[in-house]
């Protein structure tokens, strides 16, 4: 049985450990002064990583940035994200240039010129410092098929205004853009609905 002595132990040997804690996380803010746009990659076979780059687009528009954002593959239906987001064509331009996934447009050739012209888009995004932040989903699937030259992709990417953000999803990063990004997130699955047969659904899915 637990005594009130015990407690109080316990509640003080949490306050000194999280005391010495707070120490080493203050002095490690401290030492992280740089502000410079950063590249976030969000890659791996579990679910989340495009609605975690829309999640960060939500907040950046919460502080005041201007949001440009790229579908790549996706474009054939429209989804929860792109019918909010439209909300706020001052804030945000919102471009699905996709015409659906590749099996199920199984024509390469179109595919690759799709990605083009969405790139030719992300350009001009990356090329504008009144956006604050860039959002390309989609695009490792397009690097991953070589629908697009990652070392094009890569020098555009780094010639960016300083302070742009720019936020990237889909499988398969290529190591090429892992090595210059800045923030690398792998999604992994542990369980997924559509194992259970549990199909697609508005709201979780798209």
């Amino acid at each position: 049985m637990t005594t009130p002595d015990d407690t109080a132990a316990l509640n003080e040997r949490h306050r000194a450990r999280m005391e010495r804690k707070k120490a080493i996380i203050d002095a490690k803010i401290a030492a992280a002064d740089k502000q410079i746009g950063i590249i976030i990659v969000n890659t791996g076979n579990g679910k989340g990583k495009s609605s975690s780059g829309f999640g960060m687009a939500i907040r950046a528009l919460g502080h005041g940035m201007k949001v440009g954002i790229v579908q790549f593959i996706k474009g054939a239906m429209a989804t929860g994200e792109e019918q909010f987001l439209r909300r706020f064509p001052d804030e945000v331009s919102f471009h699905a240039m996709g015409e659906g996934y590749t099996w199920e447009t199984q024509n390469r050739e179109r595919d690759i010129a799709k990605a083009g012209e969405a790139w030719e888009q992300a350009r001009r995004f990356l090329a504008d410092p009144a956006i604050g932040m860039v959002v390309l989903d989609e695009l490792n699937i397009a690097l991953k098929y070589r629908y697009l030259d990652v070392d094009t992709v890569i020098a555009d990417l780094l010639e960016r205004p300083a302070m742009q953000h720019v936020v990237i999803t889909g499988r398969g990063a290529p190591p090429e853009l892992i090595e210059i990004a800045d923030t690398v997130t792998e999604m992994n699955v542990v369980k997924h609905a559509f194992k259970a047969g549990i199909g697609a659904q508005a709201g979780t899915e798209w």
